[in-house]
């Protein structure tokens, strides 16, 4: 078995300028429209703050890294009691696009890591795709489309 460490990246470039863009994604009164339910406050560098999803019944602490207005934001959080990195950088594209890339690190390269690998560049991609589909037309594409989860969590 190889030592190496696992690592998601997706990117999606989104038809908005790059200043609205991290808005988005650092406010969680709009992100709540396309990602979370709720958050306990704004991502700020140093924040520790508490994300609930609409499909789970539970809480994920969130401690917020460094953060670069307009270019950078990157956050801590657990999975399966590890802590992981995430990145998003944000690159100003012609037409007023900004292309958002984001990767996630890293997982050992067994099993519970390719679990997660799976899963996470699944749920990343969703969070581009729905931040694409608020931002450029006020879709909520995440609304509703996770319920089978909370049903399967329930039983249990």
């Amino acid at each position: 078995m190889t030592t190496e460490k696992l690592e998601i990246e997706v990117a999606m470039q989104i038809q908005k300028p790059v200043h609205l863009v991290f808005d988005a994604i650092i406010n969680p009164d709009t992100m709540s429209y396309y990602f979370i339910s709720k958050s306990s406050g704004l991502m700020e560098e140093g924040a520790e703050l508490i994300w609930n999803f609409p499909e789970f019944e539970m809480d994920y602490p969130i401690r917020v890294g460094k953060i670069i207005k307009d270019e950078y934001i990157s956050f801590y959080w657990l999975v399966d009691e590890i802590e992981l990195l995430v990145e998003m950088t944000l690159t100003e594209k012609e037409n007023n696009s900004t292309l958002v890339t984001i990767t996630e690190k890293g997982r050992d390269n067994d099993l519970k890591g390719l679990k997660w690998l799976s899963n996470n560049s699944f749920g990343w991609a969703n969070f581009l795709t729905c931040l694409k589909g608020y931002l450029e037309y006020r879709i909520k594409l995440r609304k509703g489309a996770f319920d089978f989860m909370r049903k399967e969590n329930q039983c249990s």
